[in-house]
């Protein structure tokens, strides 16, 4: 059980925003640390809550396009053509492959986001060390048998890029962004068994005082176009997220964790963007003070025009969006049944319903949802279609969740292509 001193701080550091200030406040008063954060990028933020009056603007830096390649440099598994779409050190599965799976994507199929390389890590000697200002004492150090040893927690849960849908920014917005390109198949859904990080947190030591937990991954360095090494991944999270639902997880689908998804030991991060599931973890910082890293200061953050000029706060969790299962620009036969098949999932709350147009949006219909709807989790669905005219066609699907949110038509522009919710236009033939 976590203790009383521990869990009351939770309600202060759960909405992102306000914990942003937060820490904001307490960089200027000298008591944060922002290990390899430039600090152009540290004024950016200061200046998107409002707490730099008198302080001169920053630029945003430019994100860095990830350019398609012929093959996956550092992937370990095989990459059959059917299944995925090579984009650079990254593998996107093909939604269309879903179709004959279960709810759960096996290993096998699911989309691989890289930074670097995947590292080939020994369990045997593989540990985790969790230290820090934020623990009474010197910390702790786990092995693989002693998280294994601990009470175990299985989650079933999505984890997804945030730019997946990135591609349609320009597709169908007409939108420049940069990054990497991403349809729709940088998300899958497993079911992961490990250890709660709340209980490891506690047996190190946890103190009250604890605002920030860094989990630091063990790939190589990731160094940026222009030269600049930032480091091994890593994003802080807020306490009260920690202690909430985060897993330490070493099993994907009853089976050990696979080298791409983080072997031996990866975080899994509930409803939140994917950058903050580091996978390959090896060391958890908890500080008293707040941290800061380039992967929520210069990356996944928002930029453009529907956002202040020196960007969003971090982004936290995902948002609405739906896929058919079903290849694109597909023929289909008219005067033929058909069953359309598709997912949806969301951030914020539970898929409560889903519509889908098979004329282009003139008219919806709802589909019948295939199993019950969970939070972090995406439900499928489907709907027949007996098609008469022939030609062309835009199939539609719209999710609306259990928070009242419905997919947009359009998504506001943000320079670096994240959290991508607009309905998304799928073309077939009608034949």
């Amino acid at each position: 059980m976590i203790p009383t001193d521990v869990s009351e701080t939770a309600d202060t550091t759960t909405d992102e925003a306000a914990y942003d200030r937060r820490r904001l406040r307490q960089w200027l008063a000298g008591r944060a640390r922002a290990d390899g954060v430039d600090r152009r990028d540290l004024l950016r933020m200061l200046a998107a809550t409002g707490l730099t009056a008198g302080l001169p603007t920053a630029f945003a830096a430019p994100a860095r396009a990830a350019a398609p390649a012929a093959s996956a440099p550092g992937i370990v598994k095989p990459l059959p053509e059917e299944w995925f779409t090579v984009r650079g050190t990254n593998a996107e599965a093909n939604f269309a492959a879903f179709a004959d799976t279960g709810h759960h994507t096996p290993a096998s199929r699911f989309f691989v986001r890289n930074h670097t390389a995947t590292p080939r890590l020994d369990a045997d000697t593989w540990s985790l060390r969790v230290w820090g200002d934020g623990l009474a004492g010197e910390g702790r150090t786990f092995t693989l048998d002693d998280l294994m040893a601990l009470p175990a927690t299985t989650r079933s849960c999505f984890v997804e890029c945030a730019g997946n849908g990135r591609s349609f920014f320009t597709g169908q917005q007409g939108q420049s962004v940069s990054g990497t390109a991403w349809t729709l198949g940088a998300i899958g859904s497993a079911r992961w068994r490990g250890v709660r990080l709340a209980h490891v947190l506690r047996l190190a030591g946890l103190r009250r005082a604890a605002v920030d937990v860094l989990p630091r991954g063990l790939d190589s360095d990731y160094v940026t176009a222009d030269g600049t090494n930032l480091g091994r991944v890593r994003r802080p999270l807020p306490v009260a997220k920690a202690l909430d639902d985060v897993l330490l997880a070493y099993e994907m689908n009853g089976e050990p964790l696979p080298p791409d998804h983080g072997a031996p030991v990866r975080l899994i991060v509930p409803s939140w963007i994917g950058i903050a599931s580091i996978k390959w973890v090896g060391d958890i910082q908890v500080a008293a003070e707040p941290l800061f890293s380039p992967w929520n200061t210069d990356f996944y953050r928002l930029f453009g025009d529907a956002y202040p000029p020196e960007g969003s706060a971090p982004l936290s969790r995902q948002t609405l969006k739906s896929a058919f299962e079903l290849p694109w620009n597909a023929e289909l036969p008219a005067r033929t049944g058909h069953r359309l098949t598709g997912r949806s999932w969301s951030g914020s709350g539970t898929v409560a319903r889903v519509d889908v147009s098979t004329d282009g949006g003139r008219s919806w219909r709802r589909a019948r949802l295939d199993g019950s709807a969970h939070r972090a989790d995406w439900v499928r669905w489907s709907v027949p279609w007996r098609p008469t005219a022939t030609g062309p066609t835009t199939l539609l699907a719209r999710a609306t969740d259990t928070t009242g949110r419905t997919q947009p038509d359009t998504t506001a522009y943000n320079t670096q292509g994240y959290l991508f919710d607009a309905v998304v236009r799928h073309p077939v033939t009608v034949t």
